[in-house]
């Protein structure tokens, strides 16, 4: 476990590299922010990294430069409650190595690899030769999580990664939190939750309470603050969670199902099952990265609570 500290606010982040290199920790005063709810990690907890594809992919795989694969029964390729592929390959990929750590005066930083293109298991589901470095950082309480893809092959590779945030409020209830999502529209799904390439103005109040709101929805043209990001917040109880995506996470899954605790701000690349949607002429927005290109992008996670 890589842990990083800011002792001038009392913060810190735990990274568990062997664990899809997640985030499992990030503590104020000693209060964990991130949902952690036994010390034998199973499931979606902490911050996983979901690559190289997000969320659900209908039809049994994908199309991508005119070609059409099909995914394989390996054992990283996890399957939703219908059968449909979900959340990539590495949630909990093993194959992260640390690349480098260091901290000085103004922050401390975790940065570490994942050389997809050395494993033939994962590229036998997405044959795209290319390489994942990460780093983490923590600097004036603040937790940035920086994302470069690098394209090792020679054609154009589709971006629709995401990272899959839980958040939680440490002692306080959901029906005491409210949730600020600044987007204008929601991403319309099917029964099976996979985008249909159709959107809905968004009819939220700048508070959403989450005792009378559950979310799993989609949200896009996302409103910007003047640096160019956005900014997603959930608070109660006197403690806060602002999440702040950069430009190149053009669309926020959220994630607060009844009964639980947590919620998540999730920043993402594209839409559910976007690779297929843009094959079809569906969705115009994906993104790519070319063939020898870096694709790089950014979120930061603030924690905080009143003295």
């Amino acid at each position: 476990m890589l842990l990083l500290k800011d002792q001038t606010v009392e913060v810190e982040a735990a990274i568990a590299p062997s664990l899809g290199n997640r985030a499992i920790r990030l503590a104020v005063h000693g209060q964990n922010f991130l949902y952690w709810p036994s010390a034998v990690p199973t499931g979606m907890n902490g911050i996983p990294f979901l690559a190289p594809w997000a969320n659900r992919m209908a039809g049994g795989g994908f199309e991508a430069n005119g070609h059409r694969y099909e995914f394989n029964a390996s054992p990283q390729l996890r399957r939703d409650g219908n059968g449909l592929p979900i959340h990539g390959l590495l949630t909990a990929s093993r194959l992260w190595e640390v690349a480098e750590t260091g901290a000085d005066d103004e922050s401390a930083f975790a940065t570490s690899v994942l050389p997809f293109s050395r494993h033939p298991e994962l590229l036998s589901n997405w044959p795209f030769p290319h390489s994942y470095e990460m780093t983490y950082r923590l600097s004036k309480g603040v937790l940035e999580v920086h994302l470069a893809i690098f394209n090792e092959g020679d054609q154009a590779m589709p971006v629709s990664i995401g990272f899959h945030p839980y958040f939680e409020l440490p002692g306080v209830s959901r029906d005491d939190a409210f949730a600020h999502v600044p987007a204008r529209q929601r991403v319309l799904m099917d029964a099976q939750l996979v985008a249909t390439g159709e959107f809905e103005p968004v009819t939220l109040p700048d508070r959403v309470s989450l005792r009378d709101h559950r979310f799993d929805d989609g949200f896009t043209d996302l409103i910007h603050d003047p640096d160019v990001n956005v900014r997603f917040s959930v608070e109660g109880g006197g403690k806060r969670i602002d999440v702040t995506f950069g430009p190149r996470y053009p669309v926020a899954v959220i994630y607060a199902p009844p009964g639980h605790n947590y919620i998540c701000f999730e920043p993402m690349t594209a839409v559910t099952n976007g690779v297929n949607l843009a094959a079809a002429g569906k969705y115009p927005q994906l993104q790519w990265v070319q063939a020898g290109e870096v694709w790089r992008e950014s979120f930061w996670v603030k924690a905080s609570r009143s003295a």
